[in-house]
């Protein structure tokens, strides 16, 4: 009986650490910083509060962080179990976050997603990690093992929760297959570019100029700041994308006139 006691009280001891050691993680977490405040002053430009955003390949929630600092109702789309695991344990007492441990593409199904030794750069796309491994620009990473995952597409999210004001897609060389999967202009996206598949930015162009009449920008790595000193249509940002420098990385910003307010 006292066996029976005594495990059942260091049972409690560790759920009390587990708990202690959660919470300090979350307010770890949630500390403001610096950099914190450079994307949000950046980022209010396309959220308002209450508004609906998209975080598409939400990793481990730097930029969820920030859109729900800016009062969004987020829905933070995550394959990886590591990191929707830590997305689910640093949000879980947030209103009006969303966590859908899936990926996306064009059609809904199944992918095989390839886990990375640095969680920010597992992939869908056996090109992308070909071609960054070809360059040598994460020549310290390795993909040995892949994990089967659900896949919804763009077009879904938006039946189940609406039109968001703002997706951002970042998911290491999978954008074009993520932006395929959108049948109709949404306010505003945000696409990331990297130097190996530039073709795939620009198939990521053709297809929303084929859903409206888009505008471009450009964001290089992570300033935080508008490069062009105007929003600009398909065909200059084509031309620009085109002739940018092969090392260069960053966002292709894209928002719909129709949709834009103002």
């Amino acid at each position: 009986m006292c066996g029976i006691r005594h495990s059942a009280m260091w049972l409690c001891i560790r759920r009390l650490r587990k708990w202690n050691g959660d919470r300090q993680l979350r307010a770890q977490f949630w500390r403001w910083t610096n950099q914190d405040e450079l994307r949000a002053r950046f980022y209010s430009q396309f959220v308002a509060p209450g508004a609906v955003v998209f975080d598409v390949g939400a990793n481990m929630g730097n930029r969820a962080k920030v859109f729900v600092h800016l009062g969004a109702r987020v829905v933070a789309v995550e394959p990886q179990t590591r990191c929707a695991d830590e997305l689910a344990r640093m949000f879980c007492s947030r209103r009006g976050f969303t966590l859908i441990r899936s990926g996306l593409g064009a059609r809904p199904g199944h992918a095989q997603l390839m886990i990375a030794s640095s969680h920010v750069l597992s992939s869908f796309s056996e090109r992308w990690i070909a071609a960054v491994k070809a360059s040598g620009r994460f020549g310290q990473c390795s993909w040995k093992q892949g994990e089967v995952v659900p896949v919804r597409t763009l077009d879904d999210l938006i039946a189940e929760f609406g039109v968001p004001a703002f997706v951002k897609i970042d998911v290491e060389g999978y954008e074009t297959e993520v932006v395929r999967g959108l049948s109709r202009a949404v306010p505003a996206m945000s696409i990331e570019f990297t130097p190996e598949l530039m073709a795939n930015t620009l198939d990521c162009v053709e297809h929303l100029r084929s859903l409206g009449e888009p505008k471009f920008q450009i964001s290089e790595g992570e300033s935080m700041r508008l490069m062009l000193p105007m929003w600009v249509t398909s065909g200059e940002v084509t031309d620009i994308l085109t002739c940018i420098d092969g090392s260069s990385f960053g966002d292709l910003y894209v928002r719909f006139s129709g949709n834009w307010p103002g």
